[in-house]
């Protein structure tokens, strides 16, 4: 069987495996142990999953993963399937830590060795034993996953977890009866935020719990790009386990995490933001529909300081065991697996201390909550947006990271300019999206200036300024700047994010025009100041983009190269990422630069202030939702009436619209206006497009005759006379009359 079906990519592009329309993770909880001598990560992950709306029933998983019909519009958030279980929630104020008898997660029992010997082990294919007594009417659980080595994959036993017991229905249904570990774990998903700290305890303890022992098991295949698992006589999502742990390594080389040396020659791993993302770090669901929360543990040595995306600060704990510390972290906001970030090092912290003009603002009263009609539109959780504190909250708690070596540049940069920029881009976005912020200096080995991701940035030492303590503001222009960069990331990357991955500009264009917003904001420039550094910045990016389109691939230049097939997917969720795995586009800046030029102009027609406040207001209705930037039917007819005005469009920016849009296979209504343009303009190339029009949508064609004529071109006149010809047998005798006259 092949598990891809017919998604076959090109070498550049990077497949996305995982089935998500059939079953979605939404909660991971991970427990990682970090290895510096073999510089490995021994680690479970515990998968809790909900049957999607897309449900597959009886076909194999590897039937449909080819290019289906998704429909590619509109907003995505973290919402779950279109049914839950009715069960009321029990208030589940104190749980006792049940796990007494539990087995112990790591390695495999010497009772389950046979049954899960691997029989197939080379770098990209590996079996379990009994995989092969499957077969393609056992339903799939697909994940994304690379360069791990899988020991072990098992259903847990929920119901031997004596805190889920109160999760019970008060009257047990026949769904309960017929499957209550489904049951119980539909229950803890649908938890509501405000007893998240009890839902996330109940994941605990259930990631704790021992294998089902029904007699049957998971049997798993992993190849190049995906891990299979399966359960032998199951056809169907919705009776395949709903808690699943996978027992595995990292390898060293593993694409996801890099294992190097810092600026003071010591050792560290941390997530590099690899194309590939996170599959190289833990079995996952990479589409970014695939919103899930999570919690972690992980144990480092001692001397180590653990850096994740989790939400607040860890505070280690001794593991008796090893003598490794303990960390622990979370998040509560549904996010898609690839921002899930992990630094494990000997870095030191400074304190940031917030500038005395920053001290009484830390809450400023004067902002507050604001009336305007719009909610929040997202799934369930914790979000600040609803927060007054927050919203008042300029500077939001920080930590930076550094090596040694490097920790006086550290403080006369980052640590000088992250509270202003911080109450910078609060002054222009509103409410800080997430509660906290740590700042990393990473190894010289990383590749880019700077990463966002929640609660966490990695910035470059090359950012760092050349001065010293007395040189003041010089030299921080390229810090100061990065910084802002990274934090409009919050809001548009992390808080908003783009359905389709290709859609890179709705990251990095918004985050790119917003940097300079932001940063001239944290230097108080005069309106003249702001002007002046806009023009310089913008005249520099033009001769970098100038450059790029001059040396580069066209199909690389592209913001959506999917065209009008961007977000869309198979009928089993999967995908594939186009030209992500291309080396050249990593170190590209066309999506920052065109999408950056794109909305300054849109703010040169609107007004800079107008378009500052257009920012707020997106943010507040689209955070916690993943976007595309497809117009919509109006949107288009829109478009092409103000086209309409304009007195010439050349044959080649006509051919682009045609080619961008797919506007021969839009509604009637879009189809019409772009006739029209193909008449007003003589685009030759399109008239076959205005006869179809005129034969199929009769009944808005009619006056569309009369542009044809009016225009005095023979060709035009003929394309009418022939239409009139094929349909006038069949037409409204009003309508015929009134052509003919026209044509006639």
């Amino acid at each position: 069987m092949d598990p891809h079906g017919d998604l076959n990519p090109d070498t550049d592009d990077l497949p996305l495996r995982a089935n998500t329309n059939h079953v979605l993770v939404r909660h991971y909880v991970l427990d990682m142990t970090v290895h510096f001598d073999s510089r490995v990560i021994s680690s479970s992950v515990v998968l809790f999953l909900e049957p999607g709306s897309g449900v597959r029933t009886k076909a194999g998983a590897g039937d449909d993963i080819g290019h289906g019909t998704g429909d590619g519009a509109g907003t995505t958030d973290a919402g779950g399937s279109q049914e839950r279980f009715a069960y009321g929630f029990q208030q589940v104020d104190a749980i006792e830590d049940d796990t007494k008898g539990l087995e112990k997660v790591h390695g495999v029992e010497e009772r389950d060795k046979a049954e899960f010997q691997v029989v197939a082990d080379t770098d990209n294919i590996q079996s379990s034993h009994l995989w092969l007594t499957t077969n393609d009417s056992d339903f799939t659980l697909v994940l994304d996953c690379c360069d791990l080595d899988v020991s072990k994959v098992e259903e847990l036993d929920i119901t031997s977890v004596s805190a889920m017991l109160g999760l019970q229905p008060s009257e047990r249904s026949e769904v309960y009866s017929l499957n209550p570990q489904a049951a119980l774990i539909q229950s803890l998903i649908s938890m509501p935020s405000s007893q998240w700290r009890q839902k996330h305890q109940l994941f605990s303890l259930c990631s704790r719990a021992p294998g089902a022992q029904d007699g049957s098991s998971l049997h798993f295949h992993r190849d190049k790009w995906s891990l299979q698992v399966r359960k032998k006589g199951v056809t169907s999502p919705q009776d395949f386990p709903h808690a699943v742990r996978i027992c595995y390594e990292t390898r060293p080389t593993g694409g996801s995490v890099r294992w190097t040396k810092d600026q003071d020659n010591r050792v560290c791993v941390y997530t590099a933001g690899s194309p590939i993302n996170n599959r190289a770090l833990f079995p996952c669901q990479e589409p970014p529909v695939a919103m899930s929360t999570w919690q972690a543990t992980v144990r480092a040595p001692s001397e180590c300081v653990v850096l994740m995306s989790g939400e607040e600060q860890a505070v280690p704990t001794e593991d008796g065991d090893t003598h490794f510390f303990i960390w622990n972290y979370y998040v509560t906001m549904a996010m898609p697996a690839s921002t899930f970030t992990l630094a494990v090092g000997h870095w030191h912290q400074v304190t940031a201390e917030i500038p005395p003009a920053l001290e009484n603002g830390v809450r400023d009263r004067t902002d507050c909550m604001v009336d305007d009609g719009i909610s929040c539109s997202h799934a369930d959780y914790p979000c600040r947006f609803t927060e007054w504190s927050a919203w008042s909250q300029r500077v939001i708690p920080h930590r930076v990271f550094s090596p040694v070596c490097l920790l006086q540049k550290a403080q006369i940069g980052v640590l000088k300019l992250l509270p202003r920029c911080l109450a910078a881009a609060h002054a222009v976005l509103g409410v800080h999206p997430f509660p906290r912020l740590d700042v990393l200096i990473v190894p010289a080995g990383f590749s880019s200036l700077g990463m966002a991701s929640p609660h966490i940035i990695f910035l470059s030492q090359s950012v760092l300024c050349a001065g010293n303590p007395g040189s003041g503001d010089k030299g921080l222009s390229l810090c100061g700047s990065r910084i802002c960069h990274e934090i409009a990331h919050s809001w548009f990357g992390l808080v908003i994010g783009a359905r389709d991955w290709t859609e890179e500009w709705i990251s990095e264009g918004f985050a790119t025009c917003l940097e300079d917003i932001i940063w001239a904001q944290a230097q108080k420039l005069s309106l003249q100041e702001t002007t002046e550094q806009f023009d310089l910045k913008a005249l520099l990016r033009w001769r970098r983009l100038s450059d790029e389109l001059q040396n580069s691939r066209e199909e690389l230049q592209v913001l959506r190269p999917n065209m009008e097939k961007t977000g869309q997917i198979s009928d089993s969720g999967s995908s594939t990422v186009k030209h992500a795995l291309n080396p050249e586009k990593t170190f590209m800046q066309v999506h920052y630069l065109k999408g950056y030029f794109l909305l300054r102009f849109l703010a040169s027609q609107v007004g800079e202030q107008q378009f500052i406040d257009f920012f707020r207001l997106f943010v507040k209705k689209y955070h916690g939702q993943l976007i595309l930037s497809q117009l919509t039917s109006d949107q288009l007819v829109m478009l092409l009436e103000l086209l309409l005005e304009e007195s010439e469009l050349s044959v080649a920016s006509l051919c682009a619209l045609q080619r961008t849009y797919s506007l021969q296979n839009q509604d009637a209504e879009v189809r019409h206006r772009w006739c029209e343009l193909v008449v007003k303009h003589a685009y030759a190339q399109a008239y076959g497009d205005v006869e179809h029009f005129l034969v199929h949508d009769q009944a808005m064609g009619v006056y569309l005759y009369g542009e044809l004529m009016v225009q005095e071109d023979a060709e035009q006149q003929a394309v009418a006379r022939r239409c009139l010809s094929l349909v006038q047998e069949e037409m409204d005798q009003s309508a015929r009359r009134v052509v003919e006259e026209m044509v006639l």
